[in-house]
Formats: C-alpha cells, sequence, structure tokens
C-alpha cells in the first residue's frame, strides 16, 4: 500500500496519483504510524497540520523506517521532517528539503499558508515565504526586477502575517515604492508566480509512484528504543 498526506501544496493530488496510491488529508500526530502499522509500504508526506493539532512526531516517523517502510517528505511539512530525519533514512525531495536540510531555511514558518477547508478543495489563500522567494529568483534571474526592489519585497513578505501573506498585501507593505508603480509590480508578480510548494509535491508524487510497493530490509546504523509513545498516540 502506498499513502500521501497532502492538502494545499498539492490540492488535486487524489486526480494525479492514480489508483495504486491512496491520498489523505494533512497529517497530524500518530497519522503516519497508523498508516505504517495498516500496512502502507511507502508513505509521502506533503502536507501537515500544526495550528489547531499537533503535528507528526519525529519518533513515529523513525518507527516507520525501522518497519522498512519507505518514508518520503517534500514541499511543506514533509520537508521540515525530512530534513530533520534524513540522517535517520526519510527521503527528501526538492528544492524547499533541500534548503532546510542546508540550513538556508531555518523558519518553520516559511512554509505556512492558509487554505480553504478540505470540502472545498484544500487551495491556497495565502502565499507562503517559500514561494515568494522562488518567484524573487525566477523574476530576478529573467531581469525582471529593479534593482533594490528584491529586498525590499523579501522584508515587506516577511513583515506580513502568514494568514494575510497575499501579493497584494506584500506590495502595500513596500513604502518605498511610490503608489503609481504598484499596480505594474502586483500585476508582475502574479503572472510571474512560482508555487515552489507544488512544484515539490509533484517531484514528491513522481517518487511515490515509482517505489516499489513492499517493505525494504531495516539495514539501519541506529536503533529505536521502545517508548511509551505509540500508547500515547493512541489515546
Amino acid at each position: 500500500m502506498k499513502i500521501i498526506f497532502a492538502g494545499p501544496s498539492l490540492p488535486d493530488a487524489a486526480a494525479l496519483a492514480g489508483e495504486a496510491i491512496r491520498v489523505l488529508p494533512p497529517a497530524t500526530q500518530g497519522d503516519v504510524l497508523a498508516a505504517a502499522e495498516q500496512g502502507a509500504n511507502v508513505i509521502g508526506l506533503v502536507d501537515g497540520g500544526f495550528e489547531y493539532a499537533a503535528p507528526v512526531w519525529h519518533k513515529e516517523i523513525l518507527r516507520a523506517l525501522s518497519l522498512g517502510v519507505t518514508v518520503l517528505g517534500a514541499a511543506s511539512m514533509g520537508a521540515l521532517r525530512a530534513a530533520e530525519c534524513h540522517p535517520f533514512g526519510m527521503i527528501g525531495i526538492g528544492r524547499i528539503f533541500e534548503d532546510y536540510r542546508s540550513g538556508r531555511l531555518v523558519d518553520d514558518a516559511a512554509v505556512a499558508l492558509v487554505h480553504a477547508p478540505s470540502a472545498l478543495g484544500s487551495k491556497p489563500l495565502t502565499i507562503p515565504l517559500v514561494n515568494v522567494s522562488a518567484t524573487l529568483d525566477a523574476m530576478e534571474s529573467n531581469e525582471l526586477l529593479p534593482g533594490g526592489v528584491r529586498r525590499e519585497l523579501e522584508n515587506a513578505a516577511s513583515a506580513v502575517f502568514f494568514k494575510r501573506r497575499t501579493w497584494r498585501a506584500i506590495v502595500e507593505q513596500c513604502a518605498s515604492i511610490a503608489a503609481p508603480d504598484r499596480p505594474r509590480l502586483l500585476t508582475a508578480l502574479v503572472a510571474h508566480s512560482v508555487d515552489q510548494k507544488r512544484i515539490d509535491a509533484l517531484e514528491l508524487l513522481k517518487a511515490v509512484q515509482a517505489a516499489a510497493d513492499i517493505r525494504v530490509n531495516a539495514n539501519l546504523s541506529w536503533k529505536l528504543h521502545e517508548t511509551a509513545f505509540p500508547t500515547r498516540l493512541a489515546l
């Protein structure tokens, strides 16, 4: 069995995954452990709850790995946990994972956003900082940003709370940009917006599709010490 936990990073995951992969809502504490114990051989972690629910525990990922489950992460909560659990065998995928693993990114909030409820398709409603950075990289490479504007936009994006961070809110936060120039800049940002979270999530989906649906021999250099944590998750 193959499972992917996905939400706003890849709202159409179920339509793209195919019949061989079961797509579940963003994971919260205990979901990865439950999937492993229910027979999953491959688990792809993309999105996870963090504000109103306890997030995925590192130890449940380690438990899955110790059972021979292939665990992959990308894009959002998956990238965070993969960067943290990579030394233990979790497979990280994509730019966002690499940025966390290398230390270029350190703040968990860089992947945070607001999205519609799952009943309405989990569509992203705000812009995460990782997408701001990817967009500005692309625009700078194509010489679409005037000198000094990138830093102004990055500072503005960081200053806007993630629940209110839209391209319009970011541009309005840029005090040094003249009011007549803002509509043109906003149009350019929207037109060249890069959804890095989706890009990385799609890469993970391909990796899960390509992975063998079997458990591997867990030849690990570490030993998982049994504690009461599975019992706590079951309560």
